[in-house]
């Protein structure tokens, strides 16, 4: 007698491409995703009408990728961003390029022309393999609506492996809207590596031998409970800790181990104990140029100091540098077990050194002894905002000589409360607010941007008001491109070409799109202005302004050309 089996699933019903591909993001977990939209995909917008995934409609590509590149820096699980053919994956770029210096897992969904136009340069037609290649960690054309699964979830796994980074997939128009009968696949996974019992033991007895030891911090693939890890071990071991360039969420800054960062105006004392430790551990970074000083910090193969690099993804073990240990695991199966590492035999020969450095850190991000030029007192401000921000606040900044004052001056002290791009990509930070705020609505979050900053992605300002998000946006305004004139001034002084800028009324920019505006010219303007602008529920703009001569926190541009005249003269 024969039996029917009632174990079989059954087979699945046919969908169309575009509704195949918004399951498959429901299946790995996506709820939120960021667009502008286009004709190239709107089968898949007409999926997401009835998906439960919450859809934010940008203003430009670019500022679209920057949001869900934002989400993905936060959370580690890949940002979402739809964006149309041509120019609108061409707009997308400058997010995707910040995913990939900055290692962020990133998926951008292209559209593409159909697949019976291919190769004859059709309306808004790219070559996404030769245009995104190098920026991309995978770049891949759906041709069968049937392998949407298989590739979608390809696309997931690449993403978020190894050293994370973007992926882009290109969507042809029809394919969307062909019919396949193609189970889900499923959600996917995130494969940690540990270090070895050997690893751990090599990399004690180099601790136990060293006497000037230093821990620098930095990269993706972190989390919360990997910090707290961190910390323990710093604390057991008394070990100096310094963040890379745009790191600091990944070691408290309240933490008696914490010695400062290594960015752009750099602390000299930090750089002199660098220079002068036997011990160096790299845990998670690729120490690249503005950590590493222009690459001068260490040698290149051959480190000068004796050093053990642990970085989540093989290809970069060996990269630049020829650790004396290379460890292969990723920063939480590190943190943990550097966490279970145990304590010390006896006090630390460096615990003194240690404490010094943080005494160091403390007195260089100390806002109260900056003064600068003219009416507004940056150092002031920065102490008004220390003392009224919640210590989570989520701090968010593009590119300039601006953002010293948050990454000098704040003190980062909780895990994913920092959106700054390592690439130093401008405009990045009003749409990683919106990135954050949409995440996290419960959460405070400021950005810092300058005033050619700030216009780079200005327009999603509209983007924060129509969804509600009450994010506050101080900008900065000495009339220039700040940074550029700074190094113009070093290489051509007195040949000011092409820095100056003429600005709009920012403040009713933001009341033009429905926010709150506030315009700022002394310091004692700052406080008030602050708090009717988180009081309005409404996203805010402080349009500061700060005199040019104030180009960084101990400098001006007066002396730096004086300082260049001088040199020229020999």
């Amino acid at each position: 007698m024969e039996t029917t089996s009632t174990n079989q699933a059954p087979s699945p019903s046919a969908r169309s491409g575009g509704q195949i591909l918004v399951d498959q993001l429901v299946v790995h977990g996506v709820r939120q995703l960021f667009c502008v939209p286009g004709e190239s995909y709107l089968a898949v917008l007409d999926a997401l009408h009835d998906a439960q995934v919450a859809v934010t409609v940008c203003r430009q590509e670019g500022g679209a990728a920057m949001m869900a590149e934002a989400q993905g820096k936060l959370t580690g699980r890949p940002g979402i961003c739809f964006v149309t053919r041509g120019p609108g994956a061409t707009n997308a770029s400058a997010g995707i390029h910040i995913a990939h210096q900055d290692s962020t897992p990133l998926i951008v969904f292209v559209g593409q022309v159909a697949r019976s136009m291919t190769g004859r340069e059709a309306f808004q037609e790219l070559d996404y393999g030769a245009v995104f290649g190098t920026m991309a960690k995978w770049v891949v054309q759906i041709d069968d609506a049937a392998r949407i699964p298989e590739l979608v979830s390809r696309a997931f796994h690449v993403a978020t492996s190894g050293r994370p980074g973007p992926v882009v997939v290109a969507l042809p128009e029809d394919m969307l809207t062909d019919l396949a009968a193609v189970p889900d696949a499923r959600a996917y996974t995130v494969t940690e590596t540990a270090p070895g019992a050997h690893a751990m033991a090599e990399l004690k007895a180099r601790l136990d031998k060293a006497e000037r030891p230093v821990v620098i911090v930095g990269g993706s693939r972190w989390s919360e409970e990997a910090v707290s890890d961190l910390a323990s071990f710093a604390g057991q071991w008394q070990l100096p800790v310094y963040c890379s360039f745009r790191r600091q969420m990944l070691f408290p800054a309240n933490h008696p181990s914490y010695g400062g960062d290594l960015g752009l105006g750099v602390n000299p004392r930090l750089l002199e104990r660098i220079r002068a430790s036997d011990l160096v551990i790299v845990l998670g970074g690729r120490l690249s140029e503005i950590a590493s000083q222009s690459y001068e910090l260490f040698g290149i193969p051959t480190p000068r100091q004796d050093m053990v690099h642990v970085h989540a993804d093989a290809n970069e073990l060996g990269r630049l540098y020829h650790a004396a240990q290379a460890i292969n695991a990723t920063p939480r199966a590190m943190a943990a077990a550097l966490a279970g590492l145990g304590r010390p035999a006896s006090q630390p020969v460096w615990a003194q050194q240690t404490r010094q450095a943080h005494a160091d850190y403390l007195a260089w991000s100390d806002p109260g002894a900056i003064r600068i030029p003219g009416d507004l007192q940056m150092g002031e401000i920065m102490a008004h905002l220390r003392a009224v921000l919640p210590a989570d606040t989520i701090f968010c900044n593009g590119a300039g000589n601006f953002a010293t004052w948050v990454h000098r001056f704040w003190p980062f002290t909780t895990f994913a409360s920092q959106l700054a791009p390592t690439s130093g990509s401008m405009g990045y930070g009003p749409p990683a607010a919106v990135g954050a705020k949409r995440l996290w609505p419960g959460r405070e979050v400021v950005v810092f941007a300058g005033d050619g900053d700030f216009l780079m992605h200005g327009q999603e300002f509209a983007t924060a008001v129509q969804y509600g998000l009450p994010i506050i946006v101080v900008i900065l305004d000495n009339a220039m491109y700040g940074t550029i004139r700074m190094h113009q001034e070093r290489e051509y002084p007195g040949r000011v070409s092409g820095t100056q800028l003429r600005n709009p009324d920012f403040s009713a920019y933001a009341r033009a799109f429905g926010g709150h505006g506030e315009r700022v010219e002394k310091t004692g303007d700052f406080a008030a202005a602050l708090q009717r602008a988180r009081d309005s529920g409404l996203p805010g703009i402080l349009h500061c302004f700060i005199d040019p001569e104030a180009i960084t926190p101990t400098g001006t541009l007066s002396a730096i050309r004086s300082a260049a005249q001088a040199r020229l003269r020999g």
